[in-house]
C-alpha cells in the first residue's frame, strides 16, 4: 500500500491549515493509500518547540527589527552556505524523532507544507536514508530560499508569479506545479447570501467591509471601526482579543457588527465586498477563493511584503500605509463601483481554489493503480 505523509510545523496557522486541507481531501476521496498527518514539532525538545512556535510571534510583536534583519540575512546568496550549514545541524539535532519516523516508514510521498519538514526530508534523501518523493507546498506567494532544497520532486506554488520566483532560484520549470495554496473546502461552498445578510442584519444595497487580522485580534481594528462606522457596513472580528471585543460592543455602533472568536469566517467573507486584513499567504488564498477585494494593513517585513508584491503584479489589493488610508480606499471603491468590479474580475482570473484536488490527481497519476 502506498504511504503518504502530510508534514507541517505548527509555527504559523497557514502551514497547518494547508496540510490539513490536503490530508482531509485525501481522506474524503479514498485512493487506496495509507495517510498520515504529522506535526514535526510534536515530540521535539520543549525548548526548541517553544522557541520555534513562539519565537516568530515574539519577534514580530516585540523585535520586528530583528525579524527584518534575519529575513534579509537568510535571503542573501552570499550567506547561503553558512545559513544552510547552521540550519542543517540545528535540524538534525532537534528533529531526530521525525527523521526516524521517515526512515522507518520510508513513505512513497512526503507532502510538506513547511520549509522545516522539507529541509529534513531533503537531507535524508540526499544521504539515501529514505527514497520518498518530496512534494513541497509553498504557502506564500513569494519564495524564501529556505523553501528550496535539492532532491525535491515537485513544488506546488500559488501563482505564475511564484513559479517565476522559484525559477529565478534555479528550479526547473518541469518541477513546478501552479495549483494554488490548498484551502479548507468550506471556502468552496456556495452560500445563500441573502439568508446570510438576514442572519447578520445587513442591508443588500450597501457595501460591506470585513476587518480581520488573525486569531489574536491585533492591529488597528478599533481605529478602523471608528473610521468606517459612518461610511459603510462593517464586520469586525476581534478573535481572542476579549478586551477589544468588550470595548467595541460597548460603543454600540449602528452599522458595525462585532464578533469574537469565530469558526464561520467563510460566511462573513461571503457577504463582504472588501476585506481589510494582513497579507499572509493562506489568508490571500482564502480571499481569492471567495473573490474578496483586499486592503492590506500592517504587513510583516519579508514574506508578507513579498505577498503584497505578488498581488500588485496582478493588480490586486491596496496597501494602507496609515490607518486613515483605509477610509480613503473604501471611499474610492464606493464612489467608483467599476473599480471594485474590475478588481473582482482580476481576482477571478488568478484564483486557484482546487489545489487539493489538483495535487490529489497528480499523486494518483504517479501511484498508478494504488491510487486509481
Amino acid at each position: 500500500m502506498v504511504k503518504i505523509i502530510f508534514a507541517h510545523a505548527s509555527a504559523g496557522a497557514g502551514h497547518q491549515k494547508a496540510a490539513e486541507a490536503l490530508y482531509n481531501y485525501f481522506v474524503g476521496h479514498p485512493c487506496g493509500c495509507q495517510l498520515q498527518l504529522i506535526d514535526i514539532l510534536n515530540g521535539v525538545d520543549p525548548f526548541y518547540r517553544f522557541s520555534y512556535s513562539r519565537g516568530y510571534p515574539f519577534l514580530i510583536n516585540h523585535a520586528i527589527f530583528l525579524w527584518r534583519f534575519g529575513f534579509w540575512l537568510t535571503s542573501q546568496k552570499r550567506f547561503e552556505g553558512a545559513v544552510q550549514n547552521f540550519t542543517l545541524l540545528t535540524n538534525r539535532f532537534n528533529t531526530s524523532k521525525f527523521a526516524d519516523l521517515l526512515i522507518r516508514q520510508d513513505p512513497e510521498y512526503v507532502v510538506s507544507t513547511h520549509f522545516l519538514t522539507s529541509q529534513v526530508c531533503a537531507d535524508l534523501k540526499k544521504h539515501n536514508r529514505i527514497h520518498s518523493k518530496l512534494i513541497t507546498v509553498v504557502t506564500d506567494f513569494d519564495v524564501h530560499p529556505f523553501w528550496v532544497n535539492d532532491d525535491t520532486h515537485r513544488y506546488v506554488v500559488a501563482s505564475e508569479y511564484t513559479k517565476e520566483r522559484l525559477k529565478a532560484q534555479g528550479i526547473d520549470d518541469a518541477q513546478i506545479l501552479v495549483y494554488g495554496i490548498p484551502v479548507d473546502p468550506k471556502f468552496l461552498l456556495e452560500h445563500d447570501k441573502d439568508a446570510l445578510r438576514e442572519k447578520f442584519n445587513l442591508k443588500k444595497d450597501k457595501n460591506t467591509v470585513l476587518v480581520i487580522t488573525g486569531s489574536f485580534g491585533l492591529g488597528p481594528l478599533e481605529e478602523i471601526a471608528d473610521l468606517l462606522c459612518e461610511e459603510t457596513q462593517v464586520l469586525v472580528v476581534c478573535a481572542r482579543n476579549k478586551k477589544l471585543y468588550a470595548r467595541l460592543t460597548a460603543k454600540g455602533y449602528a452599522s458595525v457588527k462585532v464578533f469574537g472568536f469565530i469558526n464561520n469566517v467563510e460566511e462573513l467573507m461571503s457577504v463582504a465586498d472588501i476585506i481589510v486584513t494582513k497579507p499572509g499567504g493562506m489568508t490571500i488564498a482564502e480571499i481569492l477563493t471567495m473573490e474578496l477585494v483586499p486592503i492590506f494593513i500592517s504587513p510583516i517585513p519579508g514574506q508578507e511584503t513579498g505577498n503584497i508584491s505578488a498581488m500588485a503584479h496582478y493588480g490586486i489589493g491596496s496597501i494602507a500605509e496609515r490607518t486613515h488610508d483605509v477610509l480613503q480606499i473604501i471611499r474610492e471603491y464606493k464612489n467608483k463601483p467599476d473599480k471594485l468590479r474590475s478588481a473582482k474580475e482580476r481576482i477571478q482570473k488568478i484564483k486557484k481554489p482546487f489545489a487539493a484536488m489538483e495535487l490529489y490527481n497528480e499523486i494518483c497519476k504517479g501511484c498508478g493503480r494504488a491510487c486509481g
